[in-house]
C-alpha cells in the first residue's frame, strides 16, 4: 500500500485506462450486434448465440487472469506486465472484429464468436489487473473511492469518443447514414483501436511508481494447469465465504444482464422508436455521460452524507426506473411524439438524471467491493483483489453477454426485420416497433428491483471497516518489527 495520499499523477493514470474499456464496451456493446445483424444480415439468434457463448467462455479467463496476477512474480509486481502484454493485441482483434473477411451465415457466426472471446481474453489481461491494482493501492477511504471515481468518469469519456467519432467525425463522409454503410465501420474501427491501446498503455506506465509500495509474492510457484486448476477452485471457495462479497456479486449478475440488454437494443431504439438522426443521437448518449461524470465528481460528499450502500440501492432502482419511464410514456400516447420539438430535451432530461443516479451505483459498488477485500484479509491474512474481481469481471462479462444474447433472441422472437435497407420505422411492423419497446421498458424496471433486494444483504458498515483497517495496519507493523 502507498501511504498516505496518491498523488493526482498517478490517480489520473490510474482513471485513463478507463477509457480504453469504455471504447471497447461500447464497440462490443453498442455496435456489435447491429453491425453483424442490421449491417451484414446474420440472423440474429445466431448472432446471439455467438455473442452469448464467446462471452461465457471468455469470461472464464478472468478468472485465471485475476488467480495468475495475484501469485505473479516480477520486477513489475504482480498486475503491471499484464497490463502491458494486452494493449497491441487487443487492439488488432477489436478491428478484427469490425473488418470480417467471411461473408457467409455460419462464417459470420463463426468470426464473430472467435473474434469476441479473443478480444475479451485480452481485456481480461489488462481489466483484472487494473481494477485489482485500484484495490491495492491504497486503503485510504477517500483515495479509494477517487479512484473508482476516475475510472468511472474516463469510461465515460471513452465511451463518448466512441460514439463521436462514429456519429459525428466518420459518419458525414456517408450522407450522415453511416450507421447503415458497410464501410463506415472500417476506418472507425481503426481509429477507436489505437485510441484504446494508447490509453491502456497510458495507464499501465503511468502508475508504474506504485509498483514498490505493493504487496510482492515472495516465491514463484511451478505453473501447470493442474496446479492452476487448484488455485482456481481454492480462490473461487475463499471469496464466496464473504457473505457480503456473495450480496454484491449476485447483485451486479442481474445488474450486468440489465445492461447488456438494453445497450445492445439502444442503438434500434434510437432509430426506429424515436427516429433520431445521427447528428442528435450523440447528444442523447452525451446527456447520459454528462449527468454519470457530474455524479461521480459528488459521490464521494454523498457517500459521506448518506452512505456507500444507500447510494448504491438508490442508484441502481434509478437505473431501472429512468430507463423505463419515457418509453412506457410513449406506449401510452404521454410523451412528446417523433419529430416533435420536445422530444429531444425530455429524452436528455431523462437520460442526465439517469446518469447522476446512476454514477453513485458505479463508484459505490466499487468502493464497496474493495472494502470487501479488505474484510477478507482481515479474516484471512490474505490479500486477493486480484481473485475478487475476476468474479466481478466475469460476472460482468457473462451476465453482459447473456443480455446481449438475450437482445439477439428478442429480436428474432418478434421477428424483427434485417438489412441496412431497413432504415426508417415505416420500414417496421407497428406490433413489431410496440413489442421492442415493450421488451425494451418494463422487462428492465423488474430486473433492477431484483437487483437492489440483494444489495440489502450487506452488511459491512463503514465502522466495521474503519476498526478492520486500524487492526490491519497494526498486524502488519507487528510483521515488519520481527
Amino acid at each position: 500500500m502507498v501511504e498516505g495520499k496518491l498523488n493526482f499523477s498517478t490517480k489520473f493514470a490510474f482513471g485513463v485506462g478507463q477509457a480504453g474499456e469504455g471504447v471497447f464496451n461500447v464497440g462490443l456493446g453498442f455496435f456489435l450486434l447491429f453491425y453483424y445483424s442490421q449491417i451484414l444480415g446474420l440472423d440474429p439468434a445466431l448472432a446471439a448465440g455467438a455473442i452469448g457463448i464467446a462471452v461465457i467462455l471468455d469470461g472464464a479467463s478472468d478468472l485465471i487472469a485475476g488467480s495468475i496476477s495475484d501469485g505473479w512474480k516480477s520486477e513489475g509486481g504482480r498486475r503491471h506486465p499484464f497490463m502491458y502484454a494486452s494493449f497491441l493485441p487487443l487492439s488488432l482483434t477489436f478491428f478484427l472484429l469490425f473488418f470480417p473477411l467471411v461473408s457467409s451465415q455460419i462464417g459470420l457466426a463463426i468470426w464473430l464468436a472467435v473474434f469476441t472471446n479473443v478480444s475479451r481474453l485480452m481485456m481480461s489481461l489488462y481489466h483484472v489487473p487494473h481494477i485489482a491494482l485500484g484495490a491495492e493501492m491504497t486503503e485510504d477511504a477517500d483515495d479509494r473511492s477517487a479512484l473508482v471515481a476516475y475510472r468511472q468518469f474516463f469510461g465515460n469519456i471513452g465511451a463518448l469518443f466512441t460514439y463521436i467519432a462514429f456519429f459525428w467525425l466518420l459518419s458525414p463522409f456517408y450522407g450522415g447514414e453511416g450507421r447503415f454503410v458497410e464501410g463506415a465501420y472500417v476506418p472507425w474501427a481503426i481509429l477507436v483501436s489505437i485510441v484504446m491501446g494508447a490509453t491502456i498503455f497510458w495507464s499501465a506506465w503511468g502508475t508504474r511508481s506504485v509498483v514498490p509500495f505493493l504487496q510482492k509474492v515472495t516465491e514463484r510457484s511451478k505453473f501447470s494447469l493442474l496446479n492452476l486448476l487448484k488455485q482456481l477452485g481454492r480462490d473461487f471457495k475463499e471469496v464466496t465465504k464473504s457473505k457480503n462479497f456473495r450480496f454484491l456479486f449476485t447483485g451486479v449478475l442481474v445488474v450486468y444482464i440489465m445492461v447488456g440488454f438494453t445497450t445492445t437494443l439502444d442503438l434500434y431504439m434510437y432509430t426506429y422508436f424515436w427516429e433520431l438522426d445521427e447528428r442528435v443521437i450523440v447528444p442523447v448518449l452525451l446527456a447520459y455521460a454528462t449527468g454519470n461524470a457530474l455524479g461521480t465528481f459528488v459521490s464521494v460528499k454523498l457517500f459521506a452524507l448518506w452512505g456507500k450502500k444507500l447510494c448504491l440501492i438508490l442508484g441502481g432502482l434509478s437505473y431501472a426506473f429512468f430507463q423505463n419511464v419515457p418509453v412506457v410514456l410513449r406506449l401510452l400516447d404521454w410523451f412528446p411524439e417523433n419529430g416533435d420539438a420536445m422530444l429531444l430535451p425530455a429524452l436528455i432530461f431523462f437520460k442526465v438524471v439517469q446518469g447522476f443516479a446512476t454514477a453513485q451505483a458505479n463508484v459505490g459498488y466499487g468502493s464497496m467491493m474493495a472494502d470487501v477485500c479488505d474484510e477478507h484479509e482481515y479474516h484471512t491474512g490474505r490479500r486477493q483483489e486480484g481473485a475478487f474481481f475476476s468474479a466481478v469481471a466475469f460476472s460482468a462479462k457473462a451476465t453482459s453477454g447473456f443480455g446481449a444474447a438475450a437482445a439477439g433472441i428478442v429480436l428474432s422472437f418478434i421477428d424483427w426485420p434485417v438489412g441496412a435497407h431497413i432504415r426508417t420505422a415505416a420500414d417496421i411492423p407497428p406490433e413489431t416497433l410496440t413489442n421492442l419497446a415493450i421488451f425494451y421498458g418494463p422487462a428492465v424496471l423488474v430486473l433492477g428491483f431484483v437487483s437492489v433486494l440483494f444489495y440489502f444483504g450487506y452488511k459491512l458498515t463503514p465502522e466495521m471497516h474503519s476498526n478492520m483497517l486500524k487492526e490491519l495496519a497494526e498486524r502488519r507493523k507487528a510483521v515488519q518489527a520481527n
